[in-house]
């Protein structure tokens, strides 16, 4: 792979306590610990750019943003000055990514940093490793020779997540190499598991009159293992585990060694389908959606030894694509649905399922992005949201920002504001670092003064 561009970056950065390094925030739930936020809007714009194509949201750490996205036939990973927009350093790959079915060429999954470091997972399926001290690339993988990667419905879209010194990704590799840990100071291949020994002969769940599964590679059912969903590594019954749901349900591995503890069918029967959302683990509980085809939500309770899961609650309260629900006070805020105009804005008790309210998110013209020139919806769509002082944060799909409380009894929205310059579609989460609000569209990043 030829390297068309590298810049120093020249970056010493030092964590703060306001700091978004990666996807889903610090804490990886959406939520940040900063106070004295804004509840009111329109917000000062403190610095906007024209930024090149892609899904993914920025990361924060020590004051410095990194962005993936795309210009021309490039993968760029920029180095940009969080406070003034400016670019300090700038990395550049080629990519001859094309989205099979019309949607952007650019990379859909979040950049991760560390003190020294930037792991980065390409649109192809090029993991890159970055010395943030002097712009070099310190290692790389092109993840679909090394694991055979059938190529993905919308390209690749889980981030990668480090534990300790391993770097967990969702790579979707054939055949037992759906999820691999690489060491993330070299890249090589620490363990690798899900696939062909992880499904043969389990039961299709809620697939009445169906066979078990039979792996074969190649089956239009099952060549596919990777989906869009970012694992979640977490302390269950005092083990440390990696829960994620790839294409077929729910895998739980051992964090450290990658051995197989637990797989259950998540899927819905229409092959043109994908599992999208990220898991809400809390505890032994694990709470999974799909939005395809009434394909719905379930509760599942993890019994201690990991033989299986007990299901508390299924069912079709909530439809969710992408977004993961904000989970707080014992319940779930979400937006469901799979397409704009069914979209709801819904708040549900986590562990009954039961419905608190009900809002409608559906755009009343329809959906896709048909949104007239000019036109300001007056509804949030399939938004992603935050949580920060006491606030949910949430954009819309088509560039509207809204202000809420958490309240379990009704929706309170304090205050909306179409963004200038965010247009359809804005399907990346805000992000928040240092009281400063960022919004990435497709080819837009606005930074926004969120203080109070």
């Amino acid at each position: 792979m030829r390297f068309l561009s590298l810049l120093p970056l020249a970056l010493t950065i030092v964590a703060q306590a306001a700091d978004w390094p990666e996807f889903m925030g610090a804490s990886r739930d959406q939520t940040s610990p900063e106070t004295g936020l804004r509840e009111t809007l329109p917000a000062p714009i403190l610095w906007e750019k024209k930024i090149g194509t892609g899904y993914s949201a920025p990361s924060i750490r020590g004051g410095i943003l990194m962005l993936h996205h795309r210009e021309g036939d490039h993968e760029l990973l920029e180095a940009i000055d969080a406070k003034s927009g400016e670019v300090k350093g700038r990395y550049t790959y080629p990519s001859k990514f094309t989205d099979p079915f019309g949607y952007n060429n650019g990379p859909r999954c979040s950049p991760l940093i560390t003190a020294d470091r930037c792991y980065a997972f390409g649109a192809e399926g090029v993991l890159t490793c970055l010395n943030l001290r002097d712009g070099k690339v310190l290692w790389q993988r092109d993840t679909r020779t090394d694991f055979k990667v059938p190529e993905a419905f919308f390209g690749v879209g889980s981030s990668p997540v480090l534990e300790g010194k391993l770097l967990i990704v969702h790579v979707g590799g054939q055949p037992n190499s759906g999820v691999v840990a690489f060491d993330a100071d070299t890249g090589k291949t620490v363990w690798e598991n899900v696939g062909a020994k992880t499904w043969e002969g389990l039961r299709k769940v809620h697939w009445p009159g169906e066979p078990t599964i039979s792996w074969e590679l190649g089956h239009p059912d099952y060549e596919k293992q990777a989906s869009y969903c970012t694992p979640v590594v977490a302390t269950m019954h005092g083990r440390r585990v990696v829960v994620t749901v790839t294409r077929q349900g729910l895998t739980i591995l051992d964090a450290k060694t990658g051995e197989h503890l637990f797989s259950r069918w998540f899927r819905v029967r229409q092959d043109s389908s994908v599992n999208a959302m990220t898991p809400v683990v809390q505890d032994d509980l694990i709470f999974i959606s799909t939005a395809y085809f009434k394909g719905g939500s379930e509760l599942l309770k993890v019994r201690p030894d990991f033989s299986g899961v007990d299901e508390v609650w299924r069912g079709t309260q909530l439809e969710i694509h992408w977004t993961r629900p904000v989970f707080t006070g014992g319940a779930l805020f979400a937006f469901t649905g799979r397409n704009e105009p069914d979209a709801h804005f819904r708040c549900v008790e986590f562990l009954t399922g039961k419905v608190l309210w009900d809002r409608d998110e559906g755009w009343p013209n329809g959906g896709h992005g048909k949104v007239r020139p000019g036109d300001e919806p007056n509804v949030f769509g399939r938004a992603s949201a935050i949580l920060a002082d006491g606030k949910l944060i949430a954009l819309g799909e088509a560039g509207l920002l809204g202000i809420f409380k958490p309240d379990t009894s009704k929706p309170t929205e304090l205050a909306r504001w179409q963004v200038p310059g965010m247009n359809y579609p804005c399907w990346a989460a805000p992000v928040l670092s240092d009281k400063r609000l960022y919004l990435r569209s497709e080819d837009r990043l606005i930074c926004l003064d969120f203080a109070r």
